[in-house]
């Protein structure tokens, strides 16, 4: 199968016709019906994450389980880091009846789907308290389940669009995920008080909004009944045993990448790129409480004005890069990245100012934006081959999580020792390694149109 061109998008606006005229052809493609459906999967991949994870904390908070128990529940998160481990299971194999109804991707979606809605009813009918074992069990459930839809989403995704939709879909995508999000905490809560102000107990109250929760599952399934199949790759006949079928994949989907010119600098690449965000970003909560703002400063500004701007930020990548090629989309995005992180210096410096937060975090929140769209439109390109999609994408987007977990591991330490200021120079300063190997890349055709072998 031929690779992915991300020197440019396939299907470019001509820069010769009037500037209306690209505008209006750039908007278009976000009302693409293949580009609206990963807008309501985007919310379904959003809602279940809280669910196993803070709004979880909150209920058991809520109905008096020991601070001690809660904290241990942390590791039902484990799921999202390890996917890729199974991912080759999703990419080689059918869901008896599902998928001859509905195709092999869409098959699997709606397995996830079903799964998730009866993982998040059980685990919101557990009482806390009776059998906290029991609750742990539903958490890894709904997250097990919740991590395989995202490994089928992203594989739908990435083999759904075409090139130059990518970054429209995952600015569609990332929106509605954190939407989803903000059903599953505040939406969530809110609902448990509403349903105790009819007078349900506390209870209750969170059974039946967990229930709630799971019906919204209902709008994912809604989306991938919609849409429409990719087309399946040869090499995919179900005679073959299913246990060779599934190492088989999971050997070709390394085996095909690490064979790739310059693939070990890619890796790097993936690992680096947003390594100075997620430097900076872990320490953005602390940072803000421990110089002197207030919690509410920090719920209204910090979230909201956050979510307003990452949500404008990654439309704004998914339209310019209609219309921009991919290396230099990236360029911009790694140096906006590097400059966002040098505003954080300004605000230490400024102190407690709720105009200025509002400024900086609108910088912050903007630029992450685009750079998450650009930067996993890239990954996108990569996973080429239908035959592994899941498998690749679920390894990248792990490689990628690196930076925001274990390099960024050490953050607390870098400000006891340098102060605030100096850290987030640091933080501006770690984007240098990414965007090093991004010119070494591209002085390496990476980015060039294939001609007679592949290049990514």
């Amino acid at each position: 199968m031929p690779p992915s061109d991300t020197s440019a998008t396939a299907d470019p606006i001509e820069p010769r016709r009037p500037l209306p005229e690209r505008l209006v052809a750039a908007l278009a493609v976000f009302l693409e019906r293949r580009v609206l459906v990963i807008l309501f999967l985007g919310f379904s991949s959003g809602l279940p994450l809280a669910l196993s994870g803070s709004t979880l904390a909150i209920r058991m908070t809520d109905v008096g389980v020991d601070l001690g128990t809660i904290g241990l529940f942390s590791l039902v998160g484990l799921p999202y880091t390890i996917k890729f481990l199974w991912a080759p299971l999703v990419d080689a194999t059918h869901i008896p009846v599902l998928s001859r109804l509905l195709g092999r991707r869409r098959g699997w979606l709606v397995f996830t789907q079903l799964l998730l809605m009866a993982a998040i009813v059980y685990l919101g009918f557990i009482d806390p308290v009776i059998d906290p074992w029991f609750v742990a069990l539903g958490a890894v459930l709904v997250a097990a389940a919740s991590a395989t839809q995202d490994i089928v989403i992203d594989a739908f995704r990435v083999e759904s669009l075409k090139v130059e939709e990518q970054a429209a879909g995952m600015a569609w995508f990332v929106s509605a995920y954190r939407i989803g999000m903000l059903i599953a905490t505040a939406g969530c809560v809110a609902l448990v008080a509403i349903l105790e102000g009819y007078g349900f107990d506390t209870v209750q109250g969170w059974s039946w909004a967990y229930a709630a929760m799971a019906g919204l599952v209902l709008i994912g399934i809604g989306a991938a009944l919609a849409g429409r199949e990719p087309a399946e790759p040869e090499g995919m006949a179900e005679d073959q045993n299913a246990a060779l079928r599934v190492g088989r994949t999971a050997f070709d989907a390394f085996a095909e990448f690490l064979t790739r010119k310059d693939a070990i600098a890619i890796l790097l690449f993936v690992v680096l790129f947003k390594f100075c965000d997620a430097f900076a970003g872990v320490m953005t909560g602390p940072f803000v409480i421990s110089i002197g703002f207030d919690k509410l400063a920090y719920a209204g500004i910090v979230k909201g004005v956050g979510l307003f701007a990452a949500l404008a930020g990654g439309f704004a990548g998914g339209l310019m890069l209609r219309a921009v090629p991919m290396v230099t989309m990236l360029w911009f995005a790694g140096l906006l990245q590097m400059g966002s992180n040098l505003v954080f210096c300004w605000q230490a410096i400024v102190g407690v100012n709720n105009a200025a937060l509002a400024v900086t975090i609108g910088v912050e929140n903007f630029t992450g934006g685009i750079g998450t769209v650009i930067f996993v439109a890239y990954i996108s390109a990569l996973c080429n081959d239908a035959r592994h999609t899941a498998t690749q994408f679920a390894l990248l987007t792990a490689l990628a999580a690196v930076g925001r977990t274990v390099l960024a591991a050490n953050a607390g330490y870098a400000v006891e020792a340098f102060g605030w200021v100096t850290f987030f120079a640091i933080t501006a300063v770690a984007a240098i390694p990414g965007l090093l190997l991004l010119w070494w890349l591209q002085s390496r055709g990476h980015f060039d149109k294939p001609r007679a072998a592949p290049q990514i």
